[in-house]
């Protein structure tokens, strides 16, 4: 079949399928988004010059992945959208060679996603190219809307709050699309993240006014009781945000101080590198004609050598297994905040350890003061070697220049140079 027609006989299909099939509840995955994602994926795939066969797949997939909608809920429409595309190639158009391709692409969009080849990867970029434009608060404003008619209402800031959970968990996989859109995306999640700070600001606000009116009325008219339930929950509400303050804040306060022993530990190690290669390049050839600046070289080295060692050990990291058990969940022992007891774990342990411990409030901020805990740990080991590389240097530096100035005064004006030495007779 001539491909000018399938890709037109694909097109009609897809559009006539919106059209007879009309859902007006989809606000948002609704026919003018299939066209745009189509777009997308043509001018992704243009970068990566595919060849005819990709790019009738990718094409194909593109308009069909989010026909289940029409007949589903969102979330199986990938599984409807991939049924729908295998009707309409087997029945009309014989490139059943093409269906499992296809149906693996279409499939890839869904949440979450593993594309598994360049194709997948292309549509599943231009499925979510809109987080990285402008276009993006018209576009998260639509969904919102479409998520309230085929869901049930969901207040705005809570809304927000999933969206920013959902770029943050965003990626672009393709090259062409990480550089062009991710500076947008990290921008258009900031200015999400300001919403969201604005709006919990705003409600501490309400809340503290809120719960001084309450604590006035009840000295004032004390009733039977109901107004101490809602003291304390009020009370409750604004210490659980004093919490969640104090972890954040000590948590970035010993980050803080960890990239400052680590910057302290970086300047010993650069000027005793400069200083080795100094006594390696000038010193050490100097010490044939001024023997006596022997001992001070070699004082002087070996301190620029000592401290850089010490420092190279205040920095160096140190991993552990990266793996944990089931067991350990259960029992709440592995601190699945700290990258080193997940690294070598697969994703879909990680994600069902974090959501456990998301669901139990004493699991959660348990690891968060257990993860402040190993801060403290690690940044007492840290300032303790960086105090000790910087007592060697400053003690070794005074006690090399003192041996120098020793050399110089007692040795240096006594001694003649054997090479100057005459071989003839006396005179």
């Amino acid at each position: 079949m001539n491909n000018n027609t399938f890709y037109k006989q694909t097109e009609n299909y897809v559009t006539g399928l919106f059209e007879k099939v009309h859902n007006p509840n989809l606000i948002y995955h609704n026919l003018n988004h299939t066209e745009t994602v189509v777009e997308r994926a043509k001018e992704i795939a243009g970068h990566y010059r595919l060849s005819e066969r990709d790019m009738m797949i990718l094409c194909t997939a593109s308009w069909f992945h989010d026909t289940g909608h029409l007949f589903t809920d969102n979330a199986h429409h990938e599984e409807k959208s991939a049924a729908i595309m295998k009707e309409f190639l087997m029945s009309n158009n014989g490139e059943s060679e093409l269906v499992p391709e296809i149906e693996k692409a279409i499939l890839s969009t869904k949440a979450p996603r593993h594309p598994g080849n360049l194709l997948q990867q292309i549509l599943c970029d231009a499925d979510t190219y809109h987080f990285g434009t402008k276009e993006f608060k018209d576009s998260n404003k639509h969904m919102r809307e479409e998520y309230i008619l085929n869901e049930g209402k969901m207040d705005k800031e809570q809304w927000n709050k999933k969206t920013l959970e959902m770029l943050e968990a965003h990626q672009f996989y393709t090259t062409y699309c990480l550089n062009l859109l991710e500076e947008q995306k990290k921008s258009n999640m900031k200015k999400l993240k300001k919403k969201i700070d604005a709006h919990e600001e705003k409600n501490d606000d309400l809340i503290a006014r809120k719960n001084g009116d309450l604590v006035a009325k009840k000295n004032d008219d004390p009733v039977d009781g109901k107004d101490d339930d809602l003291i304390i929950r009020n009370t409750n509400s604004l210490t659980t945000k004093g919490i969640q303050t104090m972890l954040r804040l000590t948590s970035e306060n010993h980050l803080k101080l960890s990239d400052m022993a680590d910057h302290k530990a970086n300047i010993l190690i650069s000027v005793n590198a400069i200083i080795i290669s100094v006594i390696l390049g000038v010193l050490l050839r100097k010490l044939q004609e001024a023997p006596s600046l022997t001992i001070p070289t070699l004082i002087f080295l070996l301190v620029a050598v000592t401290t850089i060692v010490i420092a190279i050990l205040a920095t160096r990291p140190k991993l552990s297994s990266g793996t944990f058990s089931r067991q350990d969940i259960l029992n709440k022992k592995t601190n699945l905040l700290f990258f080193g007891n997940f690294h070598k774990a697969s994703y879909e342990e990680y994600d069902t350890a974090m959501r456990k411990m998301m669901q139990d409030p004493d699991y959660l901020y348990g690891s968060l003061i257990k993860d402040i805990y190993q801060l403290g740990v690690v940044l007492g080991r840290k300032y303790k070697l960086v105090r000790i590389a910087y007592n060697v240097f400053m003690i070794g530096i005074v006690v090399a220049v003192l041996a120098f100035a020793i050399a110089a005064l007692f040795f240096g004006s006594g001694e003649v140079p054997s090479a100057t030495i005459s071989s003839g007779p006396p005179l």
